[in-house]
């Protein structure tokens, strides 16, 4: 006969095991999924600070970027102040700034958007009021911009439908029978090779006349290879 000592408690300890196992291993299971959930840092790179660092190179208001230009207000009524972002001679993006006609406005921020995308790098993008409105001291300066009140019976930039785009690198070179005027800028030389220089089939070029500019290249008279004209 076998002594009955009290209640059997193997079964109990068996049971309690497997609840710790199980609940050691759903905690393992969970710790594994959370993981498996993080995000990748090698593929989803946060951007350093210098790849987010855009140098400002203006921020006049349209107030001050009409200062002193002497135009009357039915033409400063049809400007627009545009900001624009480039790549620069200096291999980083700059912000800039172009003072233009509200017809064209659109157009160029659509073209320094794409010539951003190309990496065709601009000098500058600064309202003349800089230069004290004097244009061969911006040309000199390489500098890209639409407004500029002079010349108003012939000059589109007199209303903001024209844009010269890096003049020193573009140059504007008359041809044969013009020998006795001067080319502009002073000491500036056209060589296509030079990256912002533009050439017949460059695609800047051809995306202007697709936006409906025309290129100074084609005047009678000259090669305006920086100007390009609604």
């Amino acid at each position: 006969m076998t002594e009955n000592n009290g209640p059997n408690l193997i079964p109990n300890e068996v049971f309690m095991f497997k609840i710790q196992f199980f609940g050691c291993l759903i905690v393992l299971l969970v710790s594994c999924t959370h993981q498996k959930r993080e995000p990748n840092h090698s593929e989803h790179r946060t951007p350093t600070t210098s790849e987010k660092t855009v140098i400002i190179d203006c921020r006049f208001t349209f107030e001050e970027s009409v200062n002193g230009s002497n135009a009357p207000k039915e033409i400063l009524d049809q400007l627009k102040l545009i900001n624009v972002q480039y790549y620069s001679t200096d291999h980083k993006i700059h912000q800039g700034q172009v003072l233009a006609n509200q017809k064209i406005a659109d157009k160029i921020d659509l073209l320094f958007k794409y010539m951003l995308f190309l990496k065709f790098p601009i000098a500058h993008a600064i309202p003349v009021v800089n230069y004290h409105w004097d244009d061969e001291l911006s040309m000199q300066s390489n500098n890209t911009y639409s407004f500029c009140y002079r010349d108003i019976s012939f000059s589109k930039h007199a209303h903001g439908m024209a844009i010269d785009i890096n003049p020193y690198f573009n140059p504007e070179r008359w041809k044969a029978g013009y020998e006795n005027r001067v080319d502009k800028p002073e000491g500036a030389h056209y060589d296509p090779n030079v990256p912002g220089t533009f050439y017949k089939l460059h695609p800047v070029v051809q995306e202007l006349k697709k936006l409906g500019f025309r290129w100074g290249h084609t005047f009678t008279e000259k090669m305006d290879d920086h100007h390009f004209e609604m």
